[in-house]
């Protein structure tokens, strides 16, 4: 099997890896020290086209999954915090408007989204269903031709900047539906800011509905959860990518830490422990970046691919947490401080583990499927 990149594909590579480190990395610091959106970085990675690759013309690009992956590696490279929203909006902010919107939906919010010029959310967690879609409580009724929803949801990525909303209610006691709400509809709320120990600039809060009359039904009424499932391989495949690229940054740092550190009259970097370290993480980065090339390939060649995905996901996310661990112990007290990128992707490494599904129900699943 050949995961050699084509010469299209290096281009996207090499693309997304210059703008990253010419306009996401000098800011990157200053993102996660005083948070707010990165709204002239996310225009920026709309005119690369990075939010409608993954889309057919003529929306977006219709590149493969491969690409994608890479193209998000790269912007997390860069930050991850921006690279969170940014994923956010390619894939879970616009998949469902793209596929169930209307003429007019793609006209009004697509197009401009895919340009960063309008950002979508989307409004799935509850603060008692997360993993468990059924404990979800917001409920979407039928009023004669609209549907009217309440609830209450959490960590919303995007949510206080977004323009729209898919949300995610209970249609029926062991149904979902996917809704389309806009920015400015009648009793929708953004509730409280959430303050996180990592991907600062990536912001998040509670949405509040209160019999919110959605602007459409995106598919059918009763088939969130099959609609959520077509494409969660995709979400993990793309949330291993933003593991690889936080992973590739600290390890990248702390090779660089190690060369010019002098103890003893050599650097450090010709310690056996410290070898040791940067051999560790090397060994993880590169079995991460296989796994998800792996998983990409696959969804690509249209193969079954949920486990994979799981895979790859749990890998190399528990791959970047270990990784920043390790670049942290090398660069000891200047990893500590708050000049040294080491910290910042120490604390973001714990974004990947989360998002996409935990660890823990990664396992679950793999085991299932196995």
């Amino acid at each position: 099997m050949d995961f050699s990149l084509s010469s299209e594909q290096a281009a996207i590579q090499k693309t997304f890896h210059d703008f990253a480190d010419k306009e996401i990395r000098p800011r990157a610091r200053a993102l996660d020290e005083q948070p707010e959106f990165p709204r002239a970085l996310f225009e920026r990675v709309g005119e690369l086209g990075f939010f409608g690759m993954r889309y057919p013309e003529p929306h977006g690009s219709g590149a493969d999954i491969v690409s994608c992956a890479l193209a998000v590696e790269e912007l997390a490279w860069g930050s991850l915090s921006v690279a969170a929203a940014c994923t956010m909006q390619s894939l879970m902010g616009t998949w469902f408007v793209f596929r169930f919107g209307s003429a007019d939906h793609h006209e009004r919010l697509l197009r401009p989204a895919f340009a960063g010029k309008k950002i979508g959310a989307i409004c799935m967690t509850e603060p008692n269903a997360g993993s468990d879609l059924f404990s979800m409580t917001t409920s979407a009724k039928q009023s004669g031709e609209r549907w009217l929803l309440s609830g209450n949801k959490t960590w919303v990525t995007s949510a206080p900047v977004a323009d729209f909303f898919t949300v995610f209610a209970r249609t029926g006691k062991e149904s979902l539906g996917v809704f389309l709400v806009e920015r400015g509809a009648p009793g929708l709320e953004l509730g409280r800011p959430i303050e996180k120990l990592g991907v600062r600039s990536s912001l998040t809060s509670e949405v509040h509905l209160s019999d919110v009359p959605a602007s459409a039904v995106l598919g059918d009424p009763e088939s969130g959860t099959k609609y959520l499932r077509e494409i969660l391989a995709e979400i993990r495949v793309v949330t291993a990518a933003l593991a690889l690229g936080v992973g590739r940054a600290a390890y990248e740092e702390a090779k660089r830490y190690a060369s010019e550190r002098q103890q003893f009259g050599r650097p450090i970097e010709r310690f056996e422990l410290v070898q040791e370290h940067l051999a560790e993480m090397a060994t993880d980065l590169e079995a991460a970046r296989r796994l998800t090339q792996w998983a990409a390939w696959r969804s690509d060649q249209k193969l079954p691919n949920a486990r994979e995905a799981s895979m790859a996901k749990l890998f190399a996310s528990e791959a970047a947490h270990r990784i920043c661990d390790r670049a942290a112990r090398v660069t000891a007290s200047y990893g500590f401080a708050a000049e040294s990128p080491i910290q910042r992707y120490l604390r973001d490494a714990r974004f990947v583990l989360i998002g996409g599904g935990t660890s823990e129900i990664l396992r679950v699943n793999i085991a299932r499927d196995s």
